[in-house]
């Protein structure tokens, strides 16, 4: 052999052993790629300004601890609700602090994902679709809220988790801030030499699930996002059955969007118009219901006597 095939030969060799070794590697910390959890909390204290708020926390089926907030109006009686579901390196107390903002008269459910904050576990889709639908339970079952008006709010990787409640819950409405077609085509975009498809876990699949969504559906991009390209959430929003809106944030990005003033009020505004009760009818009577009152003895003979009454004759009109 040749010393130009053989040199041929061991650099194809490297490259095999190379790719090998990175596939093995993604393989290996795939749920490192996929999800970040973060401990620490964003807000020390968190505290909504305008909510009871106070600290929660859930048992898994499993028997695992999910910790939380949960938020309820100062009002009385049963409120619409939204259940917050956030992105791959969120720790959610943020949404306690600005949930007076986002969601006003609304009771709040934000709950960290497990190995998130002071949650227990680690994180995988499927834990993660199944705990979100026992959060969806048990504020169904809970005395402050209205079960049939309680909506969920997914950013990023929640996204993926609010698509798969909607599917399995009976949810009244749907919001999605920077939400993908499927983690499994974020992560062929990014590994495209790699046989992903066969080594992904977990690959929150919004794509599938898009058409059987019977909520009305809002969808917030940001307008600078190198985390979801557009046209990963063009091809989700292709798919949403019940699509409402589709909407661009102006001067954010895939990090700051929930924070941004706008995104919450574009939020609020949503699910206050979703919660609102549909305006009551009030039906035009059909000819036949019309009631024509009786005429008394008495008006009877004053309408007689004015047709008796001789009738003037005609003036001649005045020339002009």
């Amino acid at each position: 052999m040749s010393t130009h095939k053989k040199l041929a030969a061991g650099m194809a060799g490297f490259a095999s052993m190379l790719w090998l070794g990175l596939t093995a590697a993604v393989a290996a910390n795939q749920r490192r790629l996929v999800f970040n959890p973060t401990v620490e909390r964003e807000v020390l204290h968190p505290r909504s300004s305008g909510h009871r708020t106070r600290p929660v926390v859930l048992r898994a089926k499993d028997g695992t601890r999910l910790s939380g907030w949960l938020m309820t109006p100062p009002m009385p009686g049963s409120r619409p609700a939204v259940i917050y579901f956030g992105g791959r390196s969120e720790e959610v107390s943020w949404v306690v602090r600005d949930a007076g903002k986002l969601f006003p008269g609304m009771a709040v459910l934000a709950v960290n994902y497990r190995g998130y904050g002071d949650s227990h576990g680690d994180p995988a889709e499927a834990h993660m679709v199944d705990d979100a639908c026992m959060l969806f339970d048990w504020m169904a079952a809970h005395h402050h809220v209205d079960p049939r008006r309680i909506a969920v709010v997914g950013r990023s990787l929640g996204s993926g988790v609010a698509v798969q409640v909607a599917k399995e819950r009976p949810v009244h409405s749907v919001v999605l801030i920077t939400p993908y077609d499927s983690i499994l085509a974020l992560a062929k975009r990014k590994f495209r030499v790699m046989p992903i498809e066969y080594m992904l876990r977990h690959r929150f699949e919004s794509i599938k699930y898009a058409p059987t969504l019977k909520a009305p559906t809002f969808v917030l991009r940001a307008a600078s996002d190198d985390i979801v390209p557009h046209s990963h959430t063009d091809q989700l929003v292709s798919k949403l059955a019940q699509l409402i809106a589709d909407e661009t944030v102006p001067d954010s990005d895939h990090l700051n969007i929930p924070y941004l003033e706008d995104t919450q009020a574009r939020i609020a505004r949503f699910l206050t118009s979703q919660f609102a009760p549909a305006p009551t009818a009030i039906p035009s009577p059909a000819v036949a219901d019309i009631v024509v009152p009786a005429v008394t003895a008495p008006a009877a003979v004053a309408v007689a006597a004015v047709a008796a009454l001789p009738v003037a004759p005609a003036l001649p009109l005045a020339k002009q």
